[in-house]
């Protein structure tokens, strides 16, 4: 549920149609071949829709597996460039070079029998690679909550052991294991092991917790996922930039968010209002699900 969650760094549509991106290159027309041949689940879009749905299958990645890989290929024939994602297992970066390792596989023919392939190291093309990687600080904050959660999971259920069997001769046993205790020992660990990355986990017992409480997770979450997502357009630019070296020599470009979207800096400007009681609940909410 938390990578569910922490990677939609997008929490709504842009329903007033205000531009998400600010885009500024020195050469505009192979920024818009570039962006134009991103292949991205959802089909072909304008470059703001494009770089909205890109920085947003990038976040999934990164979350889930902690890397995100696309390549570059030309279409000869029509001149054409084609961005697609590729997966990252066995994908290192070494010596300045892309290796890939790939596992014996059997490679399947409609006309004839399967036939099965050999491992292969596989030296890739750097230049037509575009490598993403998660923030080492939120990399970090990721792996320190999820080493608790895990272990959380893993004895979740422990708690059916104390639970006594029922009997022919006692079909009603006494309960003697007081199961409140043992789920609010669980919730604090849950807490605090959610502490730096604000996640509520879905709960939303509000009998349990203040609202002064769940805004200041909200904005804690919400900041680590603009943080993210700023992070993947500095990313971004920088790859382009890269990339598009194979074709100007000179090329460079960079993205960035305009005012349409929510920023870090009035996040916490918002936290710093809600410590002295000068925002309500209200606004930090509206605020933290904007886009």
């Amino acid at each position: 549920m938390f990578e569910e969650d922490f990677g939609n760094i997008f929490r709504s549509a842009n329903r007033h149609g205000g531009k998400l991106f600010l885009v500024s290159s020195n050469d505009e027309e192979l920024t818009r071949r570039l962006l134009s041949s991103v292949e991205t689940r959802y089909g072909p879009h304008s470059v703001d829709k494009t770089v909205y749905k890109w920085v947003a299958e990038i976040a999934e990645s990164l979350v889930r597996f902690g890397k995100a890989h696309y390549s570059l290929k030309d279409a000869l024939e029509t001149d054409d460039i084609h961005i697609s994602r590729f997966g990252s297992g066995g994908v290192a970066h070494l010596f300045g070079m892309h290796i890939q390792w790939v596992p014996r596989r059997i490679e399947s023919h409609s006309h004839q029998d399967d036939k099965e392939l050999p491992r292969e190291i596989r030296v890739l093309d750097s230049n037509k690679m575009m490598c993403f990687v998660m923030p080492k600080a939120i990399r970090r904050m990721l792996s320190a909550q999820n080493r608790t959660l895990a272990v959380i999971d893993k004895h979740g259920f422990r708690v059916f052991d104390f639970q006594p069997q029922a009997t022919h001769e006692n079909p009603n046993p006494t309960i003697h294991f007081d199961f409140q205790i043992w789920q609010g020992i669980e919730e604090r660990a849950f807490y605090r092991s959610t502490l730096a990355t604000g996640w509520n986990g879905r709960k939303y017992d509000s009998s349990k917790r203040s609202d002064f409480f769940d805004c200041y997770r909200l904005v804690r979450f919400r900041r680590n996922q603009l943080v993210l997502r700023d992070d993947i357009l500095s990313q971004l630019g920088s790859e382009l930039s890269r990339v598009g070296k194979s074709y100007n020599p000179e090329f460079d470009v960079e993205i960035s968010g305009t005012d349409e979207l929510s920023s870090v800096a009035h996040l916490d400007e918002l936290e710093a209002r809600l410590a002295r009681e000068e925002v309500s609940f209200t606004e930090v909410i509206d605020y933290c699900f904007k886009r």
